[in-house]
Formats: structure tokens, C-alpha cells, sequence
């Protein structure tokens, strides 16, 4: 736990929503962090087979799933084909919920339409923050999970991140794998269909 962190946690719940699938250690590896570092706030693992390495198909499923949860619910998002390279880790709170996870596009719809909905604009922070183990590659573990569950979703943040936008939501990036909305909202319908 970072330096002068405090263990008071006023969330509703922490919600999970990966890329890593059904099967494997990842998902429960972050659990075993959120449940060290928040003991006693509930931690749900809404989705697990997000649109694979597709942050923009996954964020207009994210962004249609959010609604269903209260103010205060924290997302901790890893759809994150970039862990590693040059996008950044971000915070972001709209609509009284908070979204941490990578600066790819996987919160840039939700945090839009909740934002929105408030009457307010969303707030981005680049999470400055590292722990002194952090792997190249399962920032979900070593990063994201920690700020999750940190108290730094729950006051403005400033030990753990800088601000870095306020005002409006960050623009939505293209994917390799396609470049417009039609096309992300085809391929979640797709992915929604055949998990079912």
C-alpha cells in the first residue's frame, strides 16, 4: 500500500471488467490486491470476456453496462492491448463513478454519456503513481488494482495522480482494428450474441 494511504472506504463496490477471459490467473490475481488493499467492499466481476485487445468495441459495452450501478462503484477496466508502451494510466470520474485503467479509449463513452447525464464534465487524471513492483506487462495487477482500492477514488486525487483534464471528456482513439462507431457497436452486438 503507497505511503499515507488510509484504509476508509466510502465505495459502493468495485466492478471488474477485463479482457482476460474465463480461464487463468489474472482476474483472480487482481482480486487477491482489491481484497488486501479494500478489505470488506465488494468486488464484482461483471465481464471477463470483453471484445479481446478492442478497447473501442469494449468501451461502447462498458459504457452500456455502467448505468445499472450506483455513484461511488469504481471500474477497473483492463482491455489493454498497449501495457507496456506509451499510453498512460488514467483515473476518471463521471457521473459520481470511477474508472481507472489505460488511456486507450475503453472510458471515453462512459465517461461522455455519464458525464452528460449529470449535467457535469467527466475529470481525467494520469495516474503518476508506480508501486516499486510494477511488471511490464499485467498493469492491472500492479497498478490499476491498487488505485482502485486506494482512497484515491474517493478524494480529489493528488498522491497518486495529476491532473490532466477537466471540461470535456478525452477524445475517443481509433483502433487498429477499425476506425468508426457503426462498426464497434456491430462487433459488440457480435460479441454479446455469441456469449449468450
Amino acid at each position: 500500500m503507497p505511503e499515507g494511504r488510509v484504509r476508509a472506504h466510502n465505495r459502493a463496490m468495485i466492478v471488474l471488467f477485463t479482457d482476460f477471459g474465463p480461464g487463468g490467473p489474472y482476474s483472480g490475481q487482481m482480486k487477491a490486491v482489491l481484497h488486501r488493499d479494500a478489505p470488506g467492499v465488494p468486488v464484482i466481476e461483471l465481464m471477463s470476456d470483453a471484445p479481446t485487445c478492442d478497447p473501442m468495441a469494449a468501451a461502447y459495452l462498458l459504457a452500456a453496462l455502467v448505468p445499472a450501478f450506483d455513484a461511488g462503484t469504481v471500474f477497473l477496466g483492463v482491455v489493454d492491448p498497449g501495457v507496456g508502451g506509451a499510453r498512460a494510466p488514467v483515473m476518471v470520474e463521471a457521473g459520481g463513478r470511477w474508472f481507472v485503467g489505460p488511456d486507450n479509449g475503453l472510458f471515453a463513452i462512459a465517461a461522455r454519456r455519464q458525464g452528460e447525464a449529470s449535467q457535469g464534465d467527466a475529470k481525467w487524471w494520469e495516474i503518476t503513481w508506480r508501486p516499486e513492483r510494477l511488471s511490464a506487462s499485467f498493469h492491472g495487477r500492479d497498478l490499476f488494482a491498487p488505485v482502485a482500492a486506494g482512497d484515491f477514488c474517493i478524494a480529489a486525487p493528488s498522491r497518486a495522480a495529476l491532473h490532466i483534464r477537466s471540461g470535456g471528456t478525452m477524445p475517443i482513439r481509433a483502433s487498429p482494428s477499425f476506425s468508426s462507431a457503426p462498426v464497434a457497436a456491430k462487433r459488440v452486438r457480435r460479441a454479446w450474441a455469441s456469449a449468450s
